[in-house]
């Protein structure tokens, strides 16, 4: 028999397992579903960013934010009420008849995330006093979280083909409520020691650059680079940002301690995670296109196609400790990096309807490189802050991998729409991913020279 510590235990783990399991597969589901997507709102390329991007665009910008309220309010309650707004964004994606109502409910499917991911980790942390335990429940965690981003277009897939583009929104409401329902039954929140600050103003501030941003980006080639619109938009990311840096250099309680960066390992850990999370979502998203519209794939087959690409992740994030630890973090994640660029020129020469097999080996490359970078640049990382800005610190790397993200899907699918043919503005995307890749060796190289 379990005592009731181990059963208080083991219900924390399950229903934060489900609830990060749902965040990742939205991140990777909605991929399949862009050509049906494209057929249902007779939308092009830029309204199909806005729908992959207005997710990660408010899962990134809120994440910090997200932690401070489980802080002040609780943990167990700000994480039901972000999964009770997950489950509800979901139905309304479900049930969306128009774009503008979709790009919507993605985007408070993202405030949910926000408010429920960081909120996982603490509900860990308070059923797991033991370090040791508490590390393998985290490990479960995150490799549940994997194998759901890892299955996601292949659910997509199925699901579409049984029932339509609508079901791959469906799908997370009954996961939603086993999640609410395990998480109905967990200890109530401890009292706070202490009232926790919001920043308003840098939590606006970091909304508007970054929503401006993946906009400028996104619509500049629709309206027009030197369009007053464009023009008027940059202007606003600029002074978004300087306002923003502003707000944290001198609040009391930022909500991102710039005095983080002053460390460079960590400066370059934020840098490479955010490189990782640009190249391999962007690929993500224009090898899709290039599967559905380019070669007339069904959305089950370019499940299918991207299977190697999406299951490597997970793979890559089992191995990735050993690896390091044998090789070092600075040769292994170089390694990854060249992985990335490998993969991308792979994947440059198996387009132009050449055999699917021949695209295989790059599409492994790329996910292995994906699932190994995210926690080798995070153990750095937080080796060099306090124990107690371990929280935000990890918020910081989370939050610049989303924005890693909804970068990628914004240059890299901009790219596809304003050079043609379609392969050309292809070829353009993938050179930029070993552009960056490359960048991000050279970027790691010198971060870990600085530690001591």
């Amino acid at each position: 028999m379990m005592d009731d510590a181990t059963v208080a235990r083991r219900r924390v783990l399950t229903a934060t397992s489900i609830s990060y399991a749902v965040v990742l597969l939205d991140t990777s589901i909605v991929n399949v579903a862009l050509d049906s997507l494209s057929t249902a709102f007779g939308t092009h390329i830029a309204g199909l960013q806005w729908v992959v991007n207005a997710y990660t665009l408010m899962f990134a910008s809120l994440l910090l934010t997200g932690g401070t309220l489980g802080d002040r309010w609780g943990a167990r309650k700000v994480y039901l009420a972000g999964l009770i707004v997950f489950m509800l964004a979901s139905i309304l994606c479900g049930m969306a008849t128009a774009l503008p109502v979709l790009v919507l409910a993605r985007a408070i499917q993202g405030i949910g995330a926000a408010m429920l991911v960081p909120c996982s980790l603490k509900l860990i942390h308070h059923a797991c006093p033991d370090p040791a335990r508490r590390a393998r429940a985290i490990g479960i965690w995150v490799g549940l979280g994997g194998v759901a981003m890892a299955a996601g277009p292949l659910i997509g897939g199925v699901l579409i083909h049984g029932c339509g583009w609508r079901s791959v929104f469906f799908v997370n409401v009954p996961i939603c409520l086993a999640g609410i329902g395990m998480a109905w039954r967990m200890a109530g929140d401890p009292v706070p020691k202490r009232a926790e600050y919001i920043d308003l103003r840098g939590q606006v501030c970091a909304i508007v650059a970054l929503g401006t941003l993946i906009g400028v980006l996104i619509e500049g080639r629709t309206f027009g680079w030197t369009s007053p619109t464009i023009i008027a938009g940059a202007l606003v990311t600029v002074a978004a940002w300087l306002a923003f840096l502003r707000i944290e250099a001198r609040h009391a309680h930022p909500m991102l301690p710039l005095s983080l960066f002053e460390n460079g390992v960590f400066s370059g850990s934020t840098c490479v995670s955010m490189a990782s999370a640009f190249v391999f979502y962007g690929l993500l998203f224009v090898v899709s296109l290039d599967y559905q519209q380019a070669q007339a794939y069904s959305p089950l087959r370019t499940g299918l196609a991207l299977l190697p690409m999406t299951a490597m992740v997970a793979v890559g994030s089992m191995v990735a400790g050993r690896l390091a630890h044998r090789y070092g973090a600075r040769w292994s994640m170089i390694a990854a990096f060249g992985s990335y660029a490998a993969g991308a020129i792979g994947l440059w020469f198996t387009t132009a309807g050449l055999a699917y097999a021949l695209a295989i080996v790059p599409l492994l490359a790329v996910g292995l490189a994906s699932g190994f970078i995210s926690p080798v640049a995070t153990a750095p990382a937080l080796e060099t802050v306090q124990p107690h800005r371990a929280g935000v610190a990890a918020a910081a790397l989370n939050s610049a991998r989303q924005a890693g993200s909804a970068l990628g899907v914004a240059i890299f699918g901009s790219m596809i729409g304003a050079i043609h043919p379609f392969e050309a503005g292809l070829h353009a995307a993938l050179a930029l991913a070993v552009v960056v890749s490359l960048a991000a060796m050279l970027t790691w190289w010198l971060a870990l020279r600085t530690r001591t």
